[in-house]
């Protein structure tokens, strides 16, 4: 009897992927797949390869070597018209919240600017705008101001809201929690969590923040010098890591 699973391509799929940037290597041979649902945490130490990982998943670069693949369809080969409209299903979260906020726009009209490219009507957008910004514990007046003025904690929420509002099947998080303070991160964490079970959204978090990854991930990949080291179930690779380089990081970010 055949199983079912392996008839559905999983929603995100990373085979052979490498990148170099004139003639250094940043990223070799990394290979995993994510079905919906799931959410896998990638860990290393700074110059790893992570952001570089997480750029090519979202199809913001393309790789020198290997494909990417959302939902069984390889991104980088799709016509631009159709990876446009697959965009609102897979989003982005920057570690500099900047990345993501106009600073010459009100934050309201960053929030619901990749609204554009869904069938919605200017109330839907407010009330999404609404929602999205109570969901991160921000007042629905802050819509109305910029970026510069709020610190750097509330802009990375407004950044998560930006991510949240088309409601993803696919959320990638560059240190999505370093500029939050403690309660916050709480509070963040208790919302992707719950956005995964309700709505089947899938996430792949870059952190060195390991209590954030062993709480939304199940799955851990672990890189040094561009490339994998050790992956599994999260609960394997942060409590009883098998290669030497994973122990000395886990120990290092304890």
């Amino acid at each position: 009897m055949s199983d079912a699973s392996t008839a559905t391509p999983p929603l995100l799929e990373v085979s052979g992927l490498g990148q170099r940037y004139g003639g250094r290597t940043v990223l070799r041979d990394v290979h995993f797949r994510l079905p919906a649902g799931r959410s896998l945490g990638v860990i290393g130490e700074s110059g790893a390869g992570k952001s570089t990982l997480a750029r090519l998943v979202m199809a913001l670069e393309r790789p020198s070597h290997g494909q990417v693949r959302w939902s069984g369809r390889d991104v980088n080969a799709m016509p631009a018209r159709e990876r446009r409209a697959l965009r609102p299903h897979v989003q982005m979260v920057f570690q500099d919240p900047y990345g993501s906020l106009d600073p010459r726009w009100r934050v309201g009209r960053s929030i619901v600017e990749p609204l554009s490219a869904l069938p919605m009507t200017e109330s839907q957008r407010l009330a999404r705008l609404a929602e999205v910004l109570e969901a991160v514990g921000l007042e629905a007046d802050a819509a109305t101001r910029f970026p510069h003025q709020f610190s750097g904690g509330q802009r990375q929420r407004l950044a998560i809201a930006r991510a949240l509002a088309t409601r993803p099947r696919l959320i990638v998080a560059d240190e999505p929690l370093s500029a939050l303070d403690v309660s916050v991160q709480a509070q963040i964490l208790a919302l992707l969590r719950e956005l995964q079970h309700r709505e089947g959204i899938s996430l792949v978090i870059v952190s060195h923040d390991l209590a954030a990854v062993e709480v939304l991930c199940d799955e851990a990949l672990v890189l040094r010098g561009g490339e994998v080291v050790e992956q599994g179930a999260v609960e394997r690779v942060l409590g009883e890591p098998r290669h030497p380089y994973t122990r000395d990081l886990l120990a290092a970010l304890a």
